[in-house]
């Protein structure tokens, strides 16, 4: 599974980050966290508020940082 959080690298970008590798572990996913901070990249998803969540290339959470319990229901 691959796990992209698209961002700035601003502090809610990290903690949706720690989160997501929080909740794979908790569901026993082998998972890649892939930081994307190119903005043109960013638009090519369509998130206009960051952070965002991408789970396997499907857009799953824009403008807020979601829990790692939040994260586990999607994946």
């Amino acid at each position: 599974m691959i796990i992209k959080i698209l961002g700035s690298g601003c502090k809610k970008c990290l903690a949706l980050g720690e989160n997501a590798k929080a909740a794979a572990a908790a569901a026993g996913k082998q998972a890649e966290i892939v930081k994307v901070t190119d903005v043109t990249e960013i638009a090519r998803y369509g998130v206009m508020s960051t952070p965002g969540l991408v789970l396997d290339d499907k857009v799953v959470s824009t403008g807020k940082v979601l829990s790692a319990e939040e994260i586990g229901k999607l994946i």
